[in-house]
């Protein structure tokens, strides 16, 4: 009489809290590697931050991020998935990649372009000599990313983890008695040009003044690696991870918000949703921190990240949004305009204080001007954004304050050349600090997570492998490596690397594909990154 085999063993289960990108990515990632994967998130849509915003009129907007700095590290957890992203999403490169108006605009505007010998021609308006800097800059920025991409692309646990040897090569290089401000003197004269290759510490949510110079690299990934704009907006991206997620096993439940993470010892064993126990082998955690980590996880259990900890933490600048829908199209726009305040510093100085702004600087994001599925024809989407204080730092009354901020922030589009635009508003939906905390679940309305100062960065800044517990694990921006999609992405493979060890489950489960080799189709991503380029840089969004 035949044997009979045992049962092979299930695969373990793991649970994601989350559906924003780095919850998405880590579901995709544990699936590929024949994980069981749960993932519940408490909103009624997947995104995150990332989220789409559409009105019954057809107008649609990108909840915060509105670009992708190097897609190729998305490029990559698709093919582990054996997928392509281009078959899911297209993506086009943008030239300009946005328009700097200076001092307000009463200075230069310059149209920011990947090309070097144009936007050297373009920095002549501002500095001749500063433009003759520009390849220096670049090469030297290149590299450093390739000295610290070995440290963006590994867990930190503790100082320790500082005596690896990619560390220790590294940190000669980090400066750290530089802010990108003082690195970027290094190589620019004019405070115009510097602050052209610095405003960029905003995805961080820092000021360049204070930011570290080790984030030079952020400009130079824009005009090394491009600016892209995903048809649709950018949560076309976290649907179309969606979709893959589902095809390869993955549960999403939305509208299920885990009330708590529970726990055997030290040891994460599931998570309680509608007072229901969802057993699970491992728990990946993608929440805002200061929002949900004294919710979820027992105090007891994070003494490095306890309560105090978390209130006591140093925390990005918030924004004021507004979403726009407008009569009319202006092709005076471009895709991605940044209004620099004549007083840029003491704006913020204002910022870090908890203040609102007496200038204040804009983000404005015209995504028409590539992608007019944005908006009903004839219309437009205008997506404005204002760096402010966050809550934790600052006493506003933002409620009070909401007619005055939209009349400037109103006046100020009205300086880059739409009239009247008041009397076009079809559709209009302001945020505030407040609105991101209530609504969005953003703790201290700090839209861009836990600062990214000397303090907070490497083993200073919450785990991937989440401090003393066990099998609880964080993606997104309040881990390392930080802030912003490709990062953010980035942490995602760190975390899912870190729990398959843990767990045992294999390297690749499915067959994966090779990259989208160069090719001449414009717009497309594969014909607009360089096929040798290094497959795994970080970068940003504007409001990640």
């Amino acid at each position: 009489m035949p044997r009979s085999r045992p049962a092979p063993a299930e695969p373990p289960h793991v649970v994601v809290i989350g559906a924003g990108p780095g919850g998405l990515a880590a579901a995709l990632l544990l699936a590929a590697r024949g994980a069981r994967v749960s993932l519940y998130e408490k909103d009624g849509v997947i995104g995150g931050r990332s989220r789409r915003l559409e009105t019954p009129e057809g107008y649609r907007f990108d909840l915060g991020p509105t670009f992708f700095l190097y897609p190729r590290i998305l490029e990559e957890i698709f093919a582990e998935c054996g997928e392509r992203l281009a078959d899911h999403v297209r993506m086009t490169r943008l030239d300009p990649q946005y328009r700097l108006v200076f001092g307000g605009g009463a200075g230069p505007v310059v149209d920011a372009t990947p090309d070097p010998a144009r936007m050297a021609e373009a920095l002549t308006a501002i500095d001749p000599v500063d433009a003759a800097a520009l390849p220096r800059f670049l090469a030297e920025n290149r590299r450093k990313l390739e000295i610290f991409r070995p440290v963006l692309e590994r867990g930190f646990a503790s100082a320790a983890d500082l005596l690896a040897p990619p560390v220790l090569r590294a940190l000669p290089h980090l400066r750290p008695h530089l802010s990108l401000d003082d690195e970027l003197k290094r190589h620019f004269r004019d405070p115009r040009t510097r602050l052209l290759f610095s405003f960029q510490s905003k995805y961080l949510g820092m000021s360049p003044f204070r930011c570290p110079g080790l984030f030079s690299i952020l400009s130079f990934l824009e005009y090394e690696h491009g600016v892209f704009h995903p048809e649709g907006g950018c949560n076309a991206v976290a649907e179309a991870m969606a979709r893959v997620a589902r095809q390869k096993g993955v549960a999403i439940h939305l509208g299920r918000p885990v009330d708590r993470i529970t726990f055997q010892g030290r040891r994460a064993n599931g998570v309680i949703v509608d007072g229901e126990k969802i057993e699970a082998d491992a728990v990946v955690m993608n929440a805002d921190l200061a929002h949900a980590l004294p919710k979820l996880v027992p105090e007891a259990l994070r003494p490095r990240w306890s309560d105090r900890k978390l209130e006591t933490a140093r925390y990005s600048c918030s924004t004021v949004m507004l979403y726009l829908g407008v009569e009319g199209r202006f092709p005076q726009l471009p895709h991605h305009t940044i209004l620099l305040a004549e007083q840029y510093r003491h704006g913020l100085e204002q910022i870090g204080r908890g203040e609102i702004p007496d200038e204040p600087s804009l983000y404005v994001h015209n995504p028409v001007a590539t992608d007019p599925s944005m908006a009903p024809e004839g219309h437009s989407s205008l997506y404005v954004l204002m760096p402010v204080g966050n809550l934790r730092d600052g006493d506003t009354d933002w409620a009070a304050e909401r007619p005055r901020l939209r009349t400037a922030m109103l006046d100020r589009l009205a300086g880059l050349g739409i009239p009247d635009i008041a009397a076009r508003i079809r559709h209009e939906r302001m945020v505030t600090p407040l609105d991101w905390q209530e609504d969005f679940s953003v703790g201290y309305g700090a839209t861009f997570n836990l600062a990214h100062d000397l303090g907070q960065i490497l083993h200073r800044r919450p785990g991937n492998r989440f401090g003393d517990t066990q099998h609880l694990y964080l993606v997104g921006g309040g881990t390392h490596p930080g802030s912003g999609l490709p990062v953010i992405y980035e942490g995602a493979r760190i975390s899912t690397a870190l729990l398959a060890r843990d767990l045992g489950l294999p390297g690749k489960a499915m067959p994966s594909l090779p990259l989208d080799p160069p090719g001449d189709v414009p717009g497309d991503v594969s014909g607009d990154v360089p096929g040798d380029l290094p497959g795994k840089l970080p970068g940003g969004g504007l409001a990640a």
